[in-house]
């Protein structure tokens, strides 16, 4: 099947719409990883048609962005790759930093790690409170200009602080959890980015791997595997979600003969100009990808698709619990507290 394709500004090469997400590739938080099974499961990307490689130094504190670059030692002509910017991790714990020096940093160790001379589409990975926007724009077109980086984007973004980066800076894309369960973004952000000619990277494609259809109820996780601390694998959510993710895939092999991960990730490449990001750690995770390719959901499957999810999901919650904090800011003596924006960073 061949790989559908999206123009994203800037960047030359047409960008395949299924793109390979890396986040578990770095280890931490995912309960580890096995180096040999991802650089031959980027291998296997390539091979199938996905050239967008996402990645982020905070993906295992710079090891998956390492992994990426040892996967495209010798093929990096046939790869798109989208890294990011704007996190810091001082004391192991991460924070957000979209400063300008924060940012000049975080480009050379990026293009070392990944071994290579420029970055396709270098993203803001969370807007930062403590930094104007347009300090970190400027600091991006700097380094567009001196062809370190070939387009911009950002992560985790509203359409107003879009709007506010956009003053300064010439946006491509923006970055969003985007998935069946989890659709906030069809209230701000994607219709933003149809208006504004953004391309939409839609991460948790899959959200963690439950549109996989490979859990149950007996599904652990061990380490310092994310899902420990997100509320949709933990009673009672964690029912109701299984319990949606049957029905649907009884009716992707019933109306299209395909699992409810096919369907779960052509829904999103049926939104708009987007770009599903699937994440794998190992060649058999990708063998489903031409499933996704090459058909449509009509109106029918998508009043459908919902009918089944209020049905089966009383009690739906969002990706909130994985927003890292920001910085923490003294105030002023007298008032003898520190202020943050902190959210759990599990």
């Amino acid at each position: 099947m061949n790989m559908e394709t999206i123009t994203i500004e800037g960047i030359p090469t047409a960008v395949s719409r299924i793109g390979l997400g890396t986040w578990a590739i770095g280890g931490w938080m995912w309960g580890g990883a096995d180096d040999a099974s991802s650089v031959a499961a980027i291998r296997k990307a390539i091979e199938r048609g996905i050239n967008l490689i996402d990645t982020a130094p905070v993906y295992g504190f710079g090891h998956a962005e390492e992994i990426v670059g040892q996967a495209l030692k010798g093929i990096r002509g046939q790869a798109v790759i989208a890294t990011k910017a704007a996190l810091a991790w001082p004391d192991g714990k991460v924070r957000r930093n979209a400063t300008a020096g924060r940012i000049r940093a975080e480009i050379e160790d990026s293009l070392r790690r990944l071994r290579t001379d420029h970055i396709d589409l270098y993203q803001v990975h969370w807007p930062d409170p403590l930094v104007p926007h347009e300090e970190t724009a400027l600091a991006l077109e700097k380094l567009k200009q001196e062809g370190k980086i070939l387009a911009i984007g950002v992560s985790n973004y509203s359409s107003r602080q879009m709007e506010g980066f956009r003053r300064t800076g010439h946006l491509a894309a923006v970055q969003s959890p985007y998935n069946l369960f989890e659709r906030a973004i069809e209230d701000d952000v994607l219709p933003y980015a149809a208006r504004s000619g953004l391309v939409v990277l839609a991460y948790g494609a899959l959200c963690r791997g439950l549109l996989s259809g490979r859990m149950d109820a007996h599904t652990t996780f061990t380490g310092d595997d994310l899902r420990k601390a997100d509320p949709k694998f933990r009673e009672p959510r964690f029912r109701q979600y299984l319990s949606a993710v049957r029905a649907l895939d009884r009716y992707a092999q019933e109306r299209h003969g395909r699992t409810v991960l096919a369907l779960a990730v052509r829904w999103i490449l049926d939104q708009g100009p987007t770009i599903a990001l699937w994440g794998a750690r190992r060649p058999e995770h990708l063998e489903d990808v031409d499933a996704a390719l090459g058909w449509r959901l009509d109106e029918q499957d998508l009043q459908r698709i919902d009918e089944l999810l209020a049905e089966h999901i009383t009690d739906p919650i969002g990706p909130e619990f994985m927003a890292p904090p920001a910085r923490q800011i003294a105030q002023p003596a007298a008032s003898g507290v520190e202020s943050s924006s902190r959210v759990a960073w599990p």
